[in-house]
Order: structure tokens, then C-alpha cells, then sequence
């Protein structure tokens, strides 16, 4: 069976690495955002994704299998980074962490489940972060989001192992994406260097790949230390 993977938050930053580098290592690979893909290939299939759209999720993975044939692989990567003191946060502004961050994933999960259930070495991948292993004050909704994703990793993982489908996380620490504004990295970079999108990805090519054929549940931090600093 061809492996064939399906990325979210795939237009830019960390995502576009992500399916580089999967379509290097032989997958053929739908690349799905919100935001327009450039996706030159047969074996890449951009796609529009809400990922808190239930509809648009049965869409996409029915297109993925439509094109492709099957799908073996979930790496749900796209999340949203929300800072606010609890003071100034809003139902609203919390809200949507959670849904872009911790429902888009449990929806992704459900709608791919009944091709992965026939895939061999079918795996998953959440992009979780370090902010689900220590507190980072005015992260309440992101943080908060990322600790139900971290457990939602774990659930699934134990649930799905009897169908033979592998659940992991990775836990970026800063990286330089779009996801953190100019002042935001230089800020950071005073503590240490920021990881690049290729370093997270390497992590996610492993956790999806036959080298990782007897890890299920596994959290794998890559963060160049930051969870080991204090302060």
C-alpha cells in the first residue's frame, strides 16, 4: 500500500516543511489550510481546510482517498498561538484555541479512522508544544489547549492500538515560523537559538516512518532545552 499522508496548517511555516519532507520520503500527501497552497505535483493535493469543520474534514479525506486511493498517515499541525492575560482573555478568544487546537484534531482523528483502520503501519501525529509540559503566563487558552491535546494524544493512542494505528505528539519549543512575529523571536533568541521547521519535522517524518513501527504514545520534545531552563 502506497503511504499517503494528510497535513493540516500545510501553507507555510512548519506545515510546508512537513509535507516537503514527506513527499521526499516517497508519500504522496494532501497539503490542507485555510489559507491558499501552491502545491506543483502529482503527489501533492492542496486542499481547503477549517479544521473545526466537521463537513470540511469528511471532505478533504474523502478527496485525499478519492485521489490517492487510500490514506495512511493523519498529521494534524495546524494550531493557532493566542496570548492574553486571564484579565484581558475573552470567551470568544478562548474558545477558539480550543477549537482550532484541541476539537480540529479530535475531528481530523474521526474522520480519517476508517481508512486507517485498513492501512498498514497507519500513523498519527498531533502537533502539541512545550507549553503542554510547563506554564507560560498570558497562554492561558493556548496552553490550556495544548494540555487537552497532550491528553487527547494519549487517549487515542491506548484506543487505537488494538487497530494496529500508532498516535504520537511532538512538542515544539520556539521555532522560527510565522507563528511567532519578529519581536517574539528576537525576545526568545536571547535565551538561546530558536529551532528551525526542518528540526520539528524530522521528528514528525520519524514518528511516521517504519523506524517508529513499536511507538505508540510517545511524546517527543524538541526544544533545544527550554523545558530544562527555569524562567
Amino acid at each position: 500500500m502506497e503511504r499517503v499522508a494528510l497535513v493540516t496548517g500545510a501553507a507555510r511555516g512548519q506545515g510546508a516543511a512537513i509535507v516537503q519532507r514527506l513527499r521526499k520520503d516517497g508519500f504522496r500527501v494532501a497539503a490542507c489550510d485555510v489559507l491558499p497552497i501552491d502545491a506543483p505535483g502529482d503527489d501533492v493535493l492542496a486542499l481547503p481546510l477549517d479544521v473545526t469543520s466537521e463537513d470540511q474534514w469528511r471532505a478533504a479525506v474523502d478527496a485525499t482517498a478519492d485521489r490517492f486511493g487510500s490514506l495512511t498517515t493523519l498529521v494534524n499541525n495546524a494550531g493557532v498561538l493566542h496570548r492574553a492575560s486571564l484579565a484581558a482573555e475573552t470567551p470568544s478568544g478562548f474558545e477558539h484555541s480550543w477549537r482550532v487546537n484541541c476539537l480540529g484534531p479530535f475531528l481530523g482523528i474521526r474522520a480519517a479512522l476508517d481508512h486507517l483502520r485498513h492501512a498498514d503501519g497507519a500513523a498519527i501525529v498531533n502537533t502539541c508544544s512545550t507549553g503542554a509540559i510547563r506554564p507560560f503566563p498570558n497562554h492561558a487558552a493556548y496552553g490550556s489547549s495544548k494540555w487537552a491535546l497532550r491528553g487527547l494524544t494519549q487517549i487515542a493512542a491506548a484506543e487505537l492500538a488494538p487497530s494496529g494505528i500508532r498516535v504520537n505528539a511532538v512538542f515544539p519549543g520556539p521555532v522560527e515560523t510565522p507563528m511567532l512575529d519578529a519581536a517574539t523571536q528576537s525576545r526568545l533568541s536571547e535565551k538561546g537559538r530558536l529551532g528551525t521547521p526542518m528540526e520539528i519535522v524530522d521528528a514528525v517524518a520519524f514518528l511516521v516512518s517504519d523506524h517508529a513501527s513499536f511507538i505508540t504514545g510517545a511524546e517527543l520534545v524538541v526544544d533545544g532545552g527550554q523545558c530544562l531552563r527555569i524562567g
